[in-house]
């Protein structure tokens, strides 16, 4: 699995590649939300995640509470085919703004 973090303005991206899972998430979460301040934004751009289980699941909704809590939005974008029906089996798609393409993002 490799994540690159870059920060344009008050967005902070997340690219993800690979496997998003259990032996990875502590590491992610640490630096991710290391860079989460008052206002800012979050953009996982997923267009190259191909598993996702339930840890990772986690990690992007302890994001989304974080960056809630101060006063961000956080907007999934790329959801490939596979990790999508993880999404959808959880219902976790649900509480997520999923766009189709990272351009599609709005904040």
């Amino acid at each position: 699995m490799a994540m690159e973090l870059t920060t344009e303005g008050n967005v902070l991206k997340v690219s993800v590649e690979g496997r998003l899972v259990a032996a990875v998430v502590p590491g992610m979460r640490d630096d991710i939300l290391g860079h989460v301040k008052d206002g800012m934004n979050v953009l996982f751009d997923l267009g190259k995640m191909d598993h996702i289980d339930s840890s990772g699941l986690g990690l992007l909704v302890q994001v989304l509470q974080k960056v809630k809590a101060c006063g961000g939005k956080v907007v999934l974008a790329a959801l490939q085919p596979r990790p999508k029906i993880v999404f959808d089996i959880t219902k976790v798609s649900r509480v997520f703004e999923i766009v189709p393409t990272v351009e599609d993002a709005k904040f």
